[in-house]
């Protein structure tokens, strides 16, 4: 399924879900002349206090679910869009549960569950439209330039699947294998940088091959868009100069030199 695209877990989004969503849930209950809303929250201290309250707890449960997520977007992005449609469920769900506790302690008239449908109810009626305005606001009507800094970032997991390191692809010098790890050189800002990552040549080909970062010998990935220069040495073998000046020259065997050639 499509994924979504890196906006939508922006700090933007952000601000929007823990601000903008709880004011139209305020202004949704105050505004509109609801009958059953006004019934159910008309409890002694009126509705206009318990809504405030309500939308008090909408905007806790939203900064505890929206803060995570959003510092955490580069481990879940590619999200697809039904896993955060479920994600977005389960927040309505949580925020039912906590307003319908909320009711059930502070007035005896309601036991829990049926305090907990009430809240189910009122929460599904109202919350899904902001869900679904923001979503398509971010993925359809704002540019995307996220999703297009998301496509460049390399995402490196090591031989038992879990992230290790993210970096963009344009900072990739050269990658080399050593035994059962492989070292990846980088830039970070003026400083080169290497990092020994528990994966085989043959586990990121697929990878390196996404963001253009090629074969040139059996031990080596490079990337060309650092290549300065290909050149024999006095013994015939064939090295890539990076445009690094502390970067060692990249061996390139005769059956990935045309390849490389092509692409300088």
């Amino acid at each position: 399924m499509k994924k979504i695209p890196a906006s939508i877990l922006s700090i933007a989004m952000l601000l929007l879900h823990c601000i903008a969503l709880p004011a139209f849930f305020l202004g949704y209950i105050l505004i509109y002349d609801s009958l059953w809303i006004d019934n159910f929250l008309e409890t002694g201290k009126g509705t206009v206090f318990n809504t405030l309250m309500l939308t008090s707890i909408l905007i806790g449960v939203m900064c505890a679910s929206r803060i995570p997520m959003t510092a955490t977007r580069s481990k879940l992005l590619p999200l697809s869009w039904w896993q955060y449609a479920l994600w977005s469920f389960a927040e309505i769900f949580v925020f039912a549960c906590f307003a319908a506790l909320y009711m059930a302690l502070v007035y005896g008239t309601y036991g829990y569950f049926p305090a907990l449908g009430k809240c189910l109810q009122m929460a599904f009626a109202i919350l899904p439209y902001p869900f679904i305005i923001f979503a398509l606001l971010f993925a359809l009507i704002r540019p995307d330039e996220e999703s297009v800094a998301e496509e460049n970032l390399v995402r490196f997991a090591d031989s038992t699947g879990r992230l290790k390191l993210v970096i963009a692809h344009d900072v990739i010098l050269y990658i080399e294998a050593q035994e059962n790890y492989v070292s990846i050189h980088y830039m970070e800002g003026e400083h080169r940088k290497e990092y020994s990552l528990r994966q085989s040549m043959r586990g990121i080909e697929d990878l390196m091959d996404k963001h253009g970062i090629i074969r040139c010998q059996r031990s080596y990935f490079v990337n060309p868009r650092h290549v300065k220069v290909l050149r024999r040495d006095k013994e015939g073998f064939i090295q890539a100069e990076l445009d690094i000046a502390s970067c060692k020259p990249v061996p390139v065997s005769p059956k990935y030199y045309e390849q490389l050639s092509k692409m300088l």
